[in-house]
């Protein structure tokens, strides 16, 4: 199983997701719940259109969810 590292950022409509090790799978959501499957989907459409297009899948560490804490 790949694992990447998630962040999530507030933003004025919801949430933005990225994955660390590789930006280019960025999404957003109007919560954290919607954000968290919308970078899920965004993963594995990337991860089908990299096979695709025959690029290296970047490589993965751990998967550690950085969640934002609002003050």
């Amino acid at each position: 199983m790949i694992s990447y590292t998630a962040k999530y950022i507030k933003i004025d409509s919801g949430y933005m997701g990225q994955l660390v090790e590789w930006p280019e799978v960025v999404t957003e959501g109007k919560d954290l719940e919607d954000c968290r499957a919308m970078l899920r989907d965004a993963l594995h459409e990337m991860i089908l259109a990299y096979r695709d297009m025959g690029k290296e899948i970047p490589p993965s560490t751990a998967l550690i969810e950085l969640l934002p804490v609002e003050v």
